[in-house]
C-alpha cells in the first residue's frame, strides 16, 4: 500500500508486471472458438479450392469450340453428361461436346472452360430449341446446346490452390477468431484450433446492504448491480466469469469466499465494495490473508480506491490447485457501480485480455478524437472518465467535423456524472478522458475518448 496518488500508467504498469503471461493453450472445436484467441501459427492442410472447380451454372466446354461463336452465328455443342457439386465426373469433354455442370462442381477433364448458361439456349437433337435462352440450368439434359459468344480459355472456372495452396499460413499466434476466420478454418477442413484458455475469473460482490436482484430490499438493501455486471464485462472481455455471491462486511465472510475463488482455480479475483478506508471495508484486510497488496489509491476519476495484489492458497488449503500454477491476480474495486465499470476499463480488461493471449497493441479500447458539446470539471491531479454519447446521424455512425472529430454530450447531462448514476452510464457509448493538468474544460475542447461496446 502507498499513501501517495499512482498515476494510472504507474498502477497499470506494476499490474501488468504481475502476470506471468497468457493462460496455457487448449484445443477448442470451431463451434465454441469464436473470440478466442489462437495460440499457435494455423497453416492449411490444404489447397483451396482443393481442384478445379465452376464458378457458375453452366457448361464445361472447349473454349476452341467456341472461338467464332456469335448471336448470328452460334456455335452447336452435344451435351453428353452433367456433374452436379458434390460429385466427380463420369465423362471427359470432347471436341464438339459439353457436360452440364452447376457453381462448385468439379470441372471435367478436357475441358477449359465454363459457359455460363445465360449465354445457351438448349436444343434437341434437331436442333429445334426446346427452352428460352439463359434458362436455369435445371430440368432434362438436353441433347445440345446453341453458344451465342465465345469464351475465353479458363474462363468462370476457378483454379485450383487459386485461393490459398496447402502450407499457407491462414493465422498467426495472436490472431483473434471472428466469424470469418472460423469460416476460413472451416473451409479448409480444420474443425478445431489451439487457443488460449479462457481466464477463469472469481467475482465477488461485498456490502452488507447488497441484495441479489429480484430479492426483497427490506429497509436499507440495494440491489447488486456490481455483480451481474462485472459477470457481462468479464464474459466480454474474454474470461470465464465464476460468481462468488455477495459477502457481508465481515472479515471471515469476504476470507471464505475469497478462498473458494482461489480453490476453483481462478486466474483472477474481483472483488466489488469494501476498498475504501471505512471501519466496514475488510477486502483489503481479507487478501493480504493470501498474498500482498501492491495499489492501494490511484490517481483516478471514478475509482480512487482501488486494490490490486496478488495471492495463493496457504499450502493447507491449496488441495487440488495446481502448486506450479502462476499466482492469481486480486483485484479490489470501488462499490459505486459507475466506478467499478471504469477501474474495470482501465485496469482490469487490459489485463484479462492479455491474460486471453492478445496482443499488446489489442488490450485496450479503440481510442478516437472528440470535442466537448459540454463543460466538464474534475478534482484536482486526477485523471478523469467522464461518461459521453456521441453525435450520429441516421444510420449510427459518428458525425465527424473537419477535423474528424466527433462530438460528444455528457451522458445524462450535467448530473449524469456522479459515481453512483447508472442510468447515464448505461447510455454512454465511450469514455471522454480529461488529464490530470485539467481540472476543468469548456464546450468545444479537444479529447481523446475510448469506445465502448455498442449493440
Amino acid at each position: 500500500m502507498t499513501d501517495r496518488l499512482l498515476s494510472v500508467e504507474e498502477a497499470r504498469a506494476q499490474v501488468f508486471a504481475a502476470i506471468a503471461g497468457p493462460t496455457e493453450s487448449e484445443v477448442a472445436f470451431l463451434g465454441d472458438a469464436l473470440g478466442r484467441v489462437i495460440a499457435e501459427p494455423v497453416m492449411s492442410p490444404i489447397d483451396l479450392p482443393p481442384w478445379d472447380n465452376s464458378a457458375m451454372d453452366g457448361y464445361a466446354i472447349r473454349a476452341a469450340d467456341v472461338a467464332a461463336a456469335t448471336d448470328g452465328e452460334p456455335a452447336r455443342l452435344d451435351v453428353i453428361d452433367e456433374v452436379a457439386a458434390g460429385q466427380a465426373p463420369d465423362a471427359a469433354v470432347r471436341r464438339g461436346t459439353a457436360i452440364r455442370i452447376a457453381t462448385g462442381a468439379p470441372v471435367p477433364p478436357g475441358a477449359d472452360a465454363v459457359v455460363p448458361v445465360e449465354l445457351t439456349t438448349p436444343v434437341d437433337a434437331a436442333d429445334s430449341p426446346v427452352g428460352p435462352r439463359g434458362r436455369d440450368a435445371t430440368g432434362p439434359l438436353p441433347a445440345g446446346i446453341l453458344v451465342h459468344l465465345a469464351v475465353a480459355s479458363g474462363g468462370s472456372i476457378r483454379r485450383r490452390g487459386s485461393d490459398l495452396v496447402a502450407g499457407t499460413q491462414l493465422f498467426d499466434a495472436g490472431i483473434v477468431l471472428t466469424p470469418a476466420a472460423i469460416g476460413l478454418a472451416a473451409g479448409v477442413g480444420i474443425d478445431q484450433l489451439r487457443v488460449h484458455r479462457r481466464p477463469v475469473v472469481g467475482i465477488l460482490a461485498t456490502g452488507d446492504e447488497v441484495r441479489a436482484p429480484g430479492r426483497e430490499l427490506g429497509p436499507a438493501g440495494i440491489p447488486d448491480a456490481n455483480g451481474p455486471s462485472l459477470v457481462a464485462m468479464v464474459s466480454a472481455a474474454g474470461g470465464d466469469p465464476r460468481v462468488l455471491g455477495i459477502a457481508s462486511d465481515q472479515f471471515d465472510d469476504v476470507r471464505a469466499r475469497i478462498c473458494a475463488g482461489l480453490v476453483e482455480g481462478a486466474d483472477a479475483l474481483i472483488v466489488s465494495g469494501g476498498v475504501s478506508v471505512g471501519p466496514y471495508d475488510v477486502v483489503r484486510a481479507a487478501f493480504e490473508e493470501f498474498g500482498s497488496i501492491d495499489l492501494w489509491r490511484v490517481a483516478v476519476q471514478p475509482g480512487k480506491p482501488f486494490a490490486f495484489g496478488t495471492g495463493r492458497l496457504p499450502a493447507t488449503d491449496a488441495g487440488a490447485v495446481a502448486p506450479d500454477r502462476p499466482a492469481t491476480l486480486l483485484f479490489g474495486l470501488p462499490g459505486n457501480p459507475v466506478s467499478t465499470f471504469v477501474t474495470f476499463e482501465v485496469f482490469v480488461r487490459p489485463v484479462l485480455r492479455r491474460l486471453a493471449g492478445h496482443r499488446a497493441d489489442d488490450l485496450d479500447r479503440p481510442r478516437d478524437r472528440a470535442v466537448l458539446a459540454d463543460p466538464v470539471s474534475k478534482s484536482a491531479g486526477r485523471r478523469a472518465f467522464i461518461r459521453v454519447t456521441t453525435d450520429r446521424d441516421a444510420t449510427g455512425t459518428p458525425i465527424r467535423d473537419e477535423r474528424g472529430r466527433v462530438t460528444v454530450h455528457l451522458a445524462g447531462g450535467a448530473g449524469g456524472q456522479g459515481s453512483h448514476v447508472l442510468s447515464a452510464l448505461a447510455t454512454a457509448d465511450a469514455l471522454a478522458v480529461v488529464p490530470e493538468t485539467d481540472d476543468a474544460l469548456p464546450a468545444g475542447a479537444d479529447v481523446e475518448v475510448w469506445w465502448l461496446d455498442r449493440a
